[in-house]
């Protein structure tokens, strides 16, 4: 549903509900009511990057850092497998120990049980995105975050918007199913860019999208903003599904975080994707993009039940293809 600017700065401010509903309705047209599972494995929480957002920002000194060593992370892979997952997602900080050739080894060796590969590794160079996708990656996760260039350039000291942008149009060039997404209630951050971001999903025709809320690290320079971000968020994830109804859109984990069953609330308002964290302790406390990350305490084994029997308890059901955009 093609909306301008203004209609979706309205939408963004309004308190109709009815919003939600129109979402959900587009989801099942388009996508049914199966949910997809994604097992999720942090597997290094370290990041050359100083985001001003983020708990694993470099110059944060209070975290212990960790990388999985290959063997930990195939573990990983066959717990999703195990629990009959058909994508597995590696999120990691930007950390360049896991060079070309290391990922390009592991993507391969993923590869051999037959299940999808997402990559969340941040900013790369074209022929290291290339190396990937030859290697068997699938999809790519990388967050624009913010389309507004001034604020962006104040929440990442060093860093380039423009490439950025160029990482995301490589991706698509390649071939890869491309993500992005952005965070909802940054400092700084405003409707009328968050109406800019919403057209820039459809301006890429980005294949997934993942909308979360801000939440304050107490260890980065945006501690002590403490705002309810929820309801920006979801909003800002339903009228996503409406300017693109037949792409892939997660019920995040920080979602749940902020908010009672937010999960449900978003997989009821135009959401139909799950991401399971599969990594095992210690090591999830020590991913702390935001602190109180919800389920943090949990196996992989709890949260597989757990998952099915909320999603269940919805009347959708979990799928078991490899929830491709464009399967039918």
């Amino acid at each position: 549903m093609p909306l301008k600017k203004s209609e979706i700065k309205n939408l963004l401010e309004s308190n109709d509900d009815k919003l939600f509903q129109s979402a959900d309705e587009i989801r099942e047209k388009y996508k049914g009511n199966c949910v997809h599972i994604r097992g999720l494995i942090e597997f290094t929480n370290i990041c050359r990057c100083n985001c001003f957002y983020c708990g694993l920002r470099r110059d944060n000194k209070e975290l212990e850092r960790y990388r999985l060593s290959e063997e930990e992370i195939l573990n990983c892979v066959q717990r999703a497998v195990n629990a009959g997952y058909k994508t597995v997602v590696l999120q990691g900080g930007e950390d360049m120990f896991f060079d070309s050739g290391k990922l390009c080894s592991l993507i391969k060796k993923i590869k051999k049980y037959d299940i999808a590969v997402t990559l969340s590794i941040g900013e790369r160079s074209y022929d290291e995105y290339k190396d990937f996708k030859t290697a068997g990656a699938d999809r790519y996760l990388l967050r624009i975050e913010t389309t507004d260039k001034n604020l962006y350039a104040k929440l990442h000291p060093n860093m380039s918007f423009d490439n950025r942008i160029k990482c995301l149009y490589n991706l698509k060039k390649l071939g890869y199913e491309t993500g992005t997404g952005i965070i909802a209630g940054l400092k700084g951050q405003s409707i009328d860019s968050i109406a800019e971001d919403i057209l820039f999903f459809k301006e890429l025709n980005a294949d997934m999208v993942g909308i979360g809320p801000f939440i304050a690290h107490p260890n980065t320079p945006l501690a002590g903003d403490i705002k309810d971000n929820f309801d920006l968020s979801l909003r800002t994830m339903a009228i996503t599904r409406l300017m693109l109804p037949d792409i892939n859109i997660p019920a995040t984990t920080a979602m749940e975080t902020i908010r009672l069953n937010g999960r449900l609330i978003a997989l009821n308002s135009g959401a139909n994707v799950v991401m399971i964290n599969m990594t095992t302790a210690p090591y999830r406390k020590k991913y702390e993009i935001y602190p109180n990350k919800s389920c943090i305490n949990d196996s992989p084994e709890h949260c597989v039940n757990c998952i099915k029997s909320k999603i269940e308890s919805i009347g959708r059901k979990v799928s078991n293809s490899k929830g491709s955009r464009y399967e039918n």
